[in-house]
């Protein structure tokens, strides 16, 4: 497949995505060890260009390339110019003219990796690692190919349940894109409804107010992150409210299917919205999420430089 950019999964076709993800399901033997790959992106540089922190995605990121033999430059904008007033822009330009060919771009500000795109050389690519609350396609990317592995590759048998502050998280929505394009059977959404979104990100989708009857009989239950600064902006009363309503306990597990797939993008704020008795128990894949990030950033790096 020919791809520039990998901005949105909403840019996606259901057989680009498909593409992609038998191509990190082929790599997942080199993802975590080996060296066969090493040739691949020999020459190439990428640089993790971050704004925001990030454990996860960065790192998988950065051993990704390593390992097709790209040399990898980490950015760390706590200790960069744009602490002197810097622009993001300039950032880029600066380091593309050290001789960077990829960007692996994460940022608070919706927007902004499509004006670094703007600002580039026609031959720089750009990964987006994490922009505001828009994206995180290689998040969704990684979600599926976790999916796949435990329950198949037939969508539309399954039923989905994802809880949480869906309004202000990226990887909700790219989960939503790539799960509408793949004909996923039935997605339900609960949450509160101040953490709901308002536009038409949830078209396709079953909204329930109740997270027993939401979770009711699904395959795969995913859980998003509170972020805890809603509490301060009044959008939830307590955390303790919280968890009774809509945390993934035991006994709520036992209402979805015998065999149904836990799953949360990290990080996770244990007793919040998930029991550490459910994150570290056996229908739990949050372990094999995080796996699978490597082997799904090694997929999109060689498909946007057409290794």
């Amino acid at each position: 497949m020919n791809l520039t950019h990998l901005v949105s999964l909403a840019d996606l076709s259901a057989g680009q995505i498909t593409a992609l993800l038998d191509r990190a399901q082929d790599l997942r033997p080199q993802a975590l060890s080996g060296n066969t790959q090493r040739g691949a992106l020999q020459g190439k540089s990428v640089c993790t260009l971050f704004f925001e922190p990030s454990t996860r995605t960065r790192s998988s990121f950065q051993l990704a390339a390593m390992r097709l033999g790209a040399d990898v430059l980490g950015f760390d904008a706590s200790h960069s110019s744009g602490s002197k007033g810097e622009t993001a822009v300039d950032t880029m330009r600066n380091l593309e003219a050290m001789g960077v060919d990829a960007f692996v771009v994460r940022t608070s500000v919706d927007g902004q990796l499509s004006e670094l795109i703007d600002a580039a050389n026609a031959s720089t690519r750009f990964i987006n690692a994490g922009d505001g609350r828009s994206n995180h396609p290689t998040q969704g990317l990684l979600d599926m190919l976790t999916i796949r592995q435990h329950k198949g590759h037939d969508f539309s048998r399954f039923k989905i349940a994802m809880a949480g502050d869906i309004r202000h998280s990226r990887v909700a929505r790219s989960d939503l894109h790539a799960l509408k394009a793949l004909g996923c059977g039935e997605i339900r959404v609960c949450g509160p409804q101040a953490l709901l979104p308002d536009d038409a990100t949830l078209d396709g989708c079953t909204r329930v107010a109740d997270f027993d009857e939401a979770i009711a009989d699904v395959d795969v239950v995913m859980m998003l992150r509170l972020q805890r600064e809603r509490m301060q902006e009044g959008l939830v009363t307590s955390l303790e409210h919280y968890h009774s309503q809509y945390g993934l306990d035991t006994r709520r597990l036992a209402l979805a299917k015998p065999d149904a797939l836990v799953m949360h993008p990290g990080p996770m704020n244990r007793g919040v919205e998930i029991t550490d008795a459910v994150a570290d128990g056996p229908q739990s894949a949050i372990m094999a999420q995080v796996s699978n990030g490597v082997a799904v950033r090694m997929a999109v790096l060689k498909t946007i430089f057409g290794a």
